[in-house]
């Protein structure tokens, strides 16, 4: 919500100090009309320091705010609240600075320390409703968001912000009617994005009317957009549910160029060799218990101290997690870099001499692309976060293989490819086995085929179920097994069964667990059915570290190609499917045929020892050569080129 200023007490000043602050305000407007915004903070400091007008003081605040100068705004404003304890604009702009600051939990509570007796105006309620929003206090958001809404019912953006706090709390369909009334009344720059978001909430509420008319209409807008457009796009929603690669790679670009455009890049640092070892630093917000972690941790223990420098860039929260302490453990260097703005960030990246930064969160929630955009790093690499292209010029290499990003997919991406000679995907071969136990350990039935698709359920697409219930009828007995992944899921599943002509008993729910009895529970099951044009990801590793076969199949995009790639480093071709009917004849053979379930178990046991999916030390010297030869190439002035596999 816009923040409406006052302006000076006295718009006619009589005194000379007064009258020389007048002018300094009058300048810090013109500046600030241009978005010259240090310019405008200095004026409006200026002003302040002659006449102890709060007008001028709250302008300063403001500015020092959009300047990238949230330290000094905040000192401003809370000086500003102290002098007026009800000055409400004061707490709001305090609150405001902290969030940039990425102290939530400070600006929610500065923001419930105004006096009863002050004010509270619209702004104030979002402002709060946003503090209580970034530290998962959804109950609280919701209530003041509706206050806000209480006040001004035609704010879009507040109806936008208030289903994202009924997303989090798992109620999509909520949340999807919240940024549908967002849309209706308009967001502006903001649309696409949120034409992605309302999809994507569809589809993990698994309404698919209502999807498809969204996917219609977001696909519409997208194809109208410029080419060369700065647009606030769903980048990763594209990314996992459109299966036009072309059309995918464009949204990402236009994404990109939203980003870039709102930063300030850094003096370009050449590549220059320096005879030490190469400075790698990883950047992201998932350094925690987080599926990214959980992939690259034996990697980053495996990595050549005498090769490489690992620096870790965290901008996410310490949840005090084992696997927190490990991630950290891994580097040589972790550096914690929440509550930093993103300027700060690429300074402390900047200052660390990076050769090559790996931005291992792209365009997900968190993002740090406009850290990325200010290119800290001579060399800039994406992996493993984001399945696509990132789209940004800022990013030259993008790490895949040859089934994920085949040479004659180079097209689809933004950045060179730099390929890995088996998979993409580390693994952790140090994780925990699965834990002996029983089907009704986990509530599921004993007996009968149980056909696994431990998915989110927004992967779960109409197509994709209606194979699965054709399955269940040819099948008989089976049970499908699902993730209870939301409040509305199974609700939405039950009634798509019963339309098919399925009882909805055919359906087992299962609820969330910690990881490794996630693991325990997948190895009970007799295959794990891969959906499209999302597959299985870090999932899909599970399953077959479990020895859960996995059928899969395989298509155009990055995102429907993981399984495939997972499956051919563990030597089993055969389960990657090139058409639906192919996967449901796979699927229905693996049923009939118990003997060769077996064989495949006993198969993927192995595996666990002897394929290179599971051998991080591998991984790790695959990944250090990967990028010897991008270092290579750019200290001997060469641009960018596609790495294939030697």
């Amino acid at each position: 919500m816009a923040l409406t200023l006052p302006p000076p007490a006295d718009p006619q000043p009589a005194s000379p100090a007064q009258q020389r602050a007048h002018r300094k305000w009058r300048d810090g407007q013109a500046a600030a009309e241009r978005d010259h915004w240090p310019q405008a903070a200095l004026e409006f400091e200026q002003a302040f320091s002659l006449h102890g007008d709060e007008a001028y003081g709250l302008a300063a605040a403001h500015a020092f705010i959009k300047a990238g100068r949230s330290d000094v705004a905040a000192q401003r404003a809370a000086g500003l609240r102290r002098h007026r304890p009800a000055l409400t604009l004061a707490y709001t702009l305090e609150s405001h600075a902290l969030l940039e600051r990425g102290r939530a939990a400070e600006a929610a509570q500065c923001l419930l320390a105004l006096p009863n007796e002050a004010l509270r105006d619209a702004p104030y309620w979002v402002s709060l409703g946003v503090a209580l929003q970034r530290c998962h206090r959804h109950d609280e958001a919701i209530a003041a968001f509706m206050q806000a809404l209480a006040l001004k019912i035609d704010d879009g953006v507040v109806h936008f912000r208030l289903g994202m706090s009924f997303k989090d709390k798992g109620l999509k369909a909520e949340a999807a009617e919240c940024v549908r009334t967002a849309l209706l009344l308009g967001l502006d720059t903001s649309e696409l994005s949120a034409r992605a978001q309302l999809l994507f909430l569809e589809r993990e509420a698994c309404r698919w009317p209502q999807a498809r008319e969204e996917m219609a209409r977001l696909r519409a807008a997208v194809q109208a957009a410029p080419d060369d457009m700065r647009c606030e796009t769903g980048a990763f929603p594209h990314a996992v549910l459109v299966d036009d690669p072309a059309e995918v790679l464009k949204v990402a670009r236009l994404y990109a160029r939203h980003v870039a455009g709102r930063v300030a890049p850094l003096p370009r640092r050449a590549a220059k060799a320096h005879g030490g070892r190469l400075r790698i630093g990883y950047l992201s917000s998932d350094f925690h218990q987080h599926a990214t972690s959980q992939l690259m941790a034996q990697m980053l223990e495996c990595h050549d101290r005498t090769r490489v420098e690992v620096t870790l860039f965290s901008a996410g929260a310490d949840d005090a997690s084992a696997m927190r302490a490990r991630i950290a453990a891994a580097s040589e260097h972790f550096e914690d870099l929440r509550g930093l703005t993103h300027a700060a960030m690429a300074q402390r990246i900047r200052a660390r001499e990076i050769d090559i930064l790996v931005d291992v969160k792209g365009a997900t929630h968190g993002t740090l692309m406009p850290v990325t955009a200010m290119r800290p790093a001579p060399l800039q690499v994406s992996w493993l976060g984001f399945p696509g292209s990132s789209g940004m010029a800022e990013v030259d290499y993008l790490i895949g293989d040859a089934i994920v990003t085949p040479p004659a997919h180079a097209a689809h991406f933004s950045e060179k490819l730099a390929l890995m000679p088996v998979c993409y995907q580390p693994n952790d071969a140090q994780r925990a086995l699965p834990r002996p136990s029983r089907r009704s350990d986990w509530g599921a039935p004993e007996g009968v085929p149980l056909l696994c698709g431990f998915h989110q359920s927004y992967k779960i697409s109409e197509a994709v179920f209606d194979r699965w219930c054709a399955l269940l009828h040819a099948i008989p007995g089976a049970v499908l097994w699902l993730l209870r992944w939301n409040a509305n899921v199974q609700a939405s599943l039950e009634a798509a069964a019963r339309a098919r002509g399925l009882d909805p008993q055919r359906l087992c729910f299962a609820p969330m667990l910690p990881l490794e009895e996630h693991l325990s529970r997948l190895a009970c099951a007799d295959l794990y059915l891969d959906a499209w044009p999302c597959n299985a990801h870090t999932t899909a590793g599970e399953a077959l570290w479990c020895g859960v076969p996995v059928v899969t199949l395989i298509g155009p995009t990055f995102a429907q190609r993981v399984a495939a790639s997972l499956l051919h480093a563990v030597a089993l071709p055969e389960l990657v499917c090139e058409s639906e009917a192919g996967y449901e004849a796979t699927v229905r053979a693996l049923c009939a045929d118990p003997a060769r379930r077996a064989a495949l178990r006993e198969h993927l046991a192995a595996q666990r020892t002897t394929s290179p999916l599971f051998d991080g030390a591998r991984f790790a010297r695959d990944l250090e050569a990967l990028y010897e030869r991008m270092w290579a190439r750019a200290t001997a002035g060469l641009l960018p080129e596609h790495l294939l596999p030697a």
